[in-house]
C-alpha cells in the first residue's frame, strides 16, 4: 500500500487552514495544520511531510524560516509560499530562498492543488540565498502581474535568454531591468539598446564596435554594446525590427559566443546575457521571411508575456498613486490624489499606450489639476470621451493566442474544453445583453434555433 502524501499547512488564519484542509482532504491528501513557525520546527524533530504550504507573514517568524529549519535537518521538502502582501521583491526573495512555488492570496484552489501535485511528485528543493535589489518601478497586485513576478523569481538563479512580448508601453524594459537585478549577473552592467531607433547602417557598429578606419567617419576604435555589457546583461529592444543581415551575425554570436568588431581581426568573447523584447508577432514575421526562425529559437528560451493595462485594471489605482507621487517629487509640487470615482473612470479606458500612457497622464494631472483631489472632470477632454475597454485595437484571435500561450505557460491542461465553454458563455451573454434578454432575437443573431439557444443556456447553468 503506497505511503499517504502528508501536507502541512502553516497559517495563523483559521479560515485559510480550514479551506485548505478540506480541499486537500477531498483530493486524497493527509493534512496537519500549524499556526506558528515554532510549532512546525518542533514537529520536524519527530516527523516530516511530503509538502509544506506556509504563509509568509506569521505571528512569531517569517514563514520562509521553515526553509532554514529544513536545511538544518537536511530534509528536502518542497515548500509552497503564500501571502496576501505580494510584490516583486518578496516573490524573488521567496524563490531565491528555495521555495517550490509562490502564490498570492486570494489563491485559486484548483491552482493550489495543481502546485501541490507537482511538488509532491518532484520533492527537490535546494535553498540558495541571493542578493535582491529593490525595484519600485515594477508594480502590480493583479493576477497577471503576480505571474510575471513569479516568473522573474523562478529565473533569478539563471542567466538564460528571455524574450519579453507585449504591447508598446507595457514596461518591457522595466522587466528586463528586474531580470538583470535579480540574477547572478546583477553585479555587472545593464546595457539597453533600441534596435528600431538606430539606422541599419550604424546598428552593426553600435552592437559590436568598430576599428579605426573601418568606414567613413570611423576616426578611432570604438567599443560596442557587447563589450560595454561584459559580465552583465544586454537588452535588445524591438528585436523584430533588426535587419536580416544583422540577425545572422547576432545568431553567430549567440551560438559561438564570440565576435569581431567591424573591420577588426581580434576575436572577442561575448560575456553577456541577452534579453530581447518585441511588440510584434515574430511567428508571423518568420512566415513572411523577415525574421530568422533559428534566431527566434535562440532568443525564445523563456517567454514572458506582459499584460496590457486594460488586462490589469485593478492595478490602475496603485500605479497612478505611484506615478503621482513620483511626478510631485520630480517637479517639486504638492502631491495629488485620485478620488474613487476618478479611478472608476480610468478603469473604463482602453489605454492603447498602456502604463506609459498612464504615467504621462499622471505627470499632466500633477501640473494641471486645480486641487489636491483629482475629480473626473479634471481628466483631459480626450480621455473623458466615451471610450471603453472593448474598443481595443487587438483582435479577438490575438487575445485568444495570448490567452492560450499564458495558459500553457501556467501548466493548464484541457484548454480546448475551457476555451469552448468560455466562448459559448461570452457569446450567449453578449447576445442576450444586446437584445435585452429576448431569446428569439438573440437566437437569430447567433444563427441558432430558439430551442438550441435554450438548451445551451440550460447546459451552461448546470456547469
Amino acid at each position: 500500500m503506497p505511503k499517504p502524501i502528508l501536507v502541512w499547512v502553516v497559517d495563523d488564519d483559521e479560515a485559510i487552514r480550514f479551506v485548505l484542509e478540506r480541499a486537500l482532504g477531498r483530493a486524497g491528501y493527509e493534512t496537519e495544520s500549524f499556526a506558528r513557525v515554532s510549532a512546525v520546527t518542533a514537529a520536524l524533530d519527530s516527523n516530516h511531510p511530503t509538502v509544506i504550504i506556509t504563509d509568509i507573514r506569521l505571528p512569531d517568524a517569517d514563514g520562509l524560516s521553515v526553509l532554514q529549519a529544513l536545511e538544518k535537518r537536511r530534509l528536502e521538502v518542497p515548500v509552497i509560499a503564500m501571502t496576501a502582501f505580494s510584490d516583486l521583491d518578496q516573490a524573488v526573495s521567496a524563490f531565491q530562498s528555495g521555495v517550490f512555488d509562490y502564490l498570492s492570496k486570494p489563491f485559486d484552489l484548483d491552482q493550489m492543488l495543481s502546485v501541490v501535485a507537482r511538488a509532491s511528485a518532484v520533492p527537490t528543493v535546494v535553498p540558495v540565498m541571493g542578493k535582491t535589489v529593490e525595484d519600485k518601478q515594477l508594480i502590480g497586485e493583479s493576477t497577471a502581474m503576480q505571474e510575471v513576478f513569479r516568473t522573474i523569481g523562478r529565473l533569478s538563479r539563471s542567466s538564460i535568454s528571455v524574450l519579453l512580448c507585449g504591447e508598446t508601453g507595457t514596461g518591457k524594459e522595466v522587466v528586463a531591468h528586474a531580470l538583470h537585478q535579480h540574477s547572478p549577473r546583477s553585479h555587472g552592467p545593464f546595457v539597453a539598446i533600441n534596435t528600431a531607433a538606430i539606422p541599419a547602417e550604424l546598428l552593426e557598429s553600435e552592437l559590436f564596435g568598430h576599428e579605426r578606419g573601418s568606414f567613413t567617419g570611423a576616426h578611432s576604435r570604438r567599443s560596442g554594446r557587447f563589450e560595454e555589457a561584459a559580465g552583465g546583461t544586454l537588452f535588445l529592444d524591438e528585436i523584430g525590427d533588426m535587419p536580416l543581415p544583422l540577425q545572422t551575425r547576432l545568431l553567430r554570436v549567440l551560438a559561438e559566443g564570440d565576435y569581431y568588431r567591424v573591420g577588426g581581426r581580434d576575436l572577442l568573447r561575448a560575456d553577456v546575457r541577452v534579453l530581447t523584447a518585441t511588440h510584434q508577432d515574430l511567428q508571423q514575421k518568420i512566415a513572411e521571411g523577415s525574421f530568422r526562425e533559428d534566431l527566434y529559437h535562440r532568443l525564445n528560451v523563456i517567454t514572458i508575456d506582459l499584460p496590457s493595462l486594460r488586462e490589469r485594471g485593478e492595478d490602475i489605482a496603485l500605479l497612478a498613486r505611484h506615478f503621482l507621487h513620483q511626478a510631485a517629487e520630480e517637479m517639486g509640487l504638492d502631491e495629488k490624489y485620485l478620488l474613487p470615482e476618478t479611478i472608476l473612470e480610468l478603469q473604463k479606458k482602453s489605454w492603447p499606450g498602456n502604463v506609459r500612457q498612464l504615467q504621462n497622464l499622471c505627470q499632466q494631472l500633477c501640473v494641471m489639476a486645480p486641487g489636491e483631489q483629482i475629480l473626473p472632470e479634471d481628466l483631459p477632454v480626450s480621455l473623458r470621451a466615451k471610450e471603453f475597454v472593448g474598443e481595443s485595437s487587438e483582435s479577438w484571435s490575438q487575445a485568444l493566442h495570448r490567452w492560450t500561450r499564458k495558459a500553457m505557460f501556467r501548466g493548464q491542461v484541457d484548454l480546448m474544453a475551457e476555451a469552448r465553454l468560455e466562448m459559448e458563455k461570452t457569446i450567449l451573454a453578449c447576445a442576450l445583453e444586446f437584445t435585452s434578454g429576448k431569446r428569439v432575437e438573440a437566437a437569430r443573431l447567433l444563427g441558432l434555433g430558439r430551442n438550441t439557444l435554450t438548451r445551451k443556456l440550460k447546459g451552461l447553468e448546470e456547469k
